[in-house]
C-alpha cells in the first residue's frame, strides 16, 4: 500500500503559491494555500476567487498541452483550497510541508514564518522559496529550525522540473533528504546547494543574460540574432549536457586559452578563468580525453557514452524540426 501523501500549505496565494499548488495538486496532493493578509470578508472573496481561477487556467492549458484530460482538471482543483489569514492555524495543523512565498522582504518572511511555526506540527517541514535571501538570514525565526531550508522554484513552478534545496548552518541532513523525495515524487529534480547569494541556476543566469545584453549595447549582433544563437547553440547543447560536462567533453585547456584570449582581446577580467580550471590542468585531469575532469569517466565506455550524447541532440534537432534528411543527387 503507498504510502499517504503529505498534505501541503502555501503562506501566500500570489504567483509563487499557485504555481506549487498546480504542481503538488496534480501530483495527487491536498494543498493549502494561506493569504497571509488582513482583508475584508469582501476582499478575501476576491482573492480566493482569483487564485483558483488562476488554477483553473493553468490546468486547462496543460490539458491543451495533452499532460490531463479535460474530465480530470476538476478532481485536481478539488486538491486545491485557500483560506483567510485569520485560518492560518487551523489550516496548518495538518500540514506535513509548508513553503513560504510572501514578497523578497527579509522582515515580512522573518514574521509570517515565525507565526506559521508556532502553528504546524513538530514534524512539519518549513521552506522558504525566496530567490534572494540566505536561508540563515531566516532560520532564527522559526522555532525549531533544524527543519528549515529554502526551496527555489523556477517558474513557472509547474511546469520547470528544477528545483534548487538549500540547506541552513542548522537544517537537519535528514530533512533535506524528506524533501528531496517529496520533489522527487511529483516529478521534480532537485539539487542541493550552499547557502549562497544567487543559489545555482540565478547565479549563472544573471552573468548569461548581462552578457546577452551587453553585446547589443556594444553592437555585436541584433537582439534577434543573439536570442537565435542561445536557442539554437548555447541552449541546444546544454539542455543535453551539463556546463561543466561540456567543459569535459571539449578539454579544459581548451577552456583555460579560450578564456585568457577573451580576457586580453576584450580587456576584461569577467572572462578569467577561475583556479580550478588550471588546478585540473595541473593534475591531468583534462576532461574525458584523460578519464577524469570535473566528473570521473574512469571505468566508462567513452565512444559509447558520446554516441549517447549525440543521440540525444539528434532528439532535439527532431523536436525543432531541424533534422532534414541528406541531399542525394541521383540521375
Amino acid at each position: 500500500m503507498a504510502a499517504p501523501r503529505p498534505a501541503i500549505a502555501c503562506l501566500g496565494a500570489g504567483r509563487m503559491g499557485r504555481g506549487i499548488a498546480v504542481a503538488f495538486a496534480y501530483a495527487g496532493h491536498a494543498v493549502t494555500m494561506i493569504d497571509i493578509k488582513a482583508r475584508t470578508p469582501e476582499q478575501f472573496a476576491k482573492l480566493k476567487g482569483e487564485a483558483l481561477e488562476e488554477v483553473r487556467k493553468t490546468l486547462a492549458s496543460l490539458a491543451r498541452f495533452g499532460l490531463l484530460a479535460d474530465k480530470d482538471a476538476e478532481t485536481i482543483i478539488a486538491r486545491v483550497s485557500v483560506e483567510p489569514a485569520p485560518n492560518m492555524a487551523e489550516a496548518l495543523a495538518g500540514a506535513g510541508m509548508v513553503f513560504e512565498g510572501v514578497p523578497e522582504l527579509v522582515e515580512l518572511k522573518r514574521e509570517v514564518l515565525a507565526a506559521a511555526s508556532k502553528w504546524v506540527g513538530p514534524d512539519a517541514v518549513i521552506a522558504s522559496t525566496t530567490s534572494t535571501i540566505l536561508v540563515d538570514d531566516l532560520a532564527s525565526s522559526v522555532e525549531n529550525p533544524a527543519r528549515f531550508l529554502n526551496v527555489h522554484w523556477l517558474n513557472p513552478a509547474y511546469l520547470i522540473p528544477l528545483v534548487e534545496i538549500s540547506p541552513g548552518a542548522t537544517t537537519d541532513p535528514a530533512v533535506v533528504a524528506r524533501v528531496k523525495a517529496l520533489l522527487e515524487g511529483i516529478g521534480k529534480m532537485p539539487v542541493v546547494c550552499a547557502a549562497t547569494p544567487g543559489f545555482i541556476v540565478p547565479r549563472i543566469q544573471a552573468l548569461a543574460m548581462n552578457e546577452a545584453a551587453r553585446m547589443v549595447e556594444e553592437g555585436v549582433a541584433s537582439a534577434e540574432d543573439i536570442d537565435k544563437a542561445i536557442r539554437y547553440g548555447f541552449g541546444f547543447r546544454y539542455a543535453v549536457m551539463g556546463l561543466l560536462e561540456f567543459i569535459d567533453w571539449g578539454g579544459g585547456d581548451i577552456l583555460y586559452y579560450a578564456s585568457r584570449y577573451l580576457e586580453g582581446a576584450l580587456g576584461s577580467d569577467r572572462y578569467r578563468a577561475p583556479e580550478v580550471i588550471s588546478d585540473n590542468m595541473r593534475d591531468g585531469r583534462i576532461g574525458m580525453r584523460t578519464g577524469a575532469g570535473f566528473l570521473d569517466y574512469s571505468g566508462l565506455d567513452i565512444d559509447a557514452y558520446r554516441e549517447q550524447r549525440l543521440a540525444a541532440l539528434v532528439e532535439l534537432l527532431r523536436h525543432f524540426g531541424l533534422a532534414r534528411p541528406p541531399v542525394l543527387d541521383r540521375e
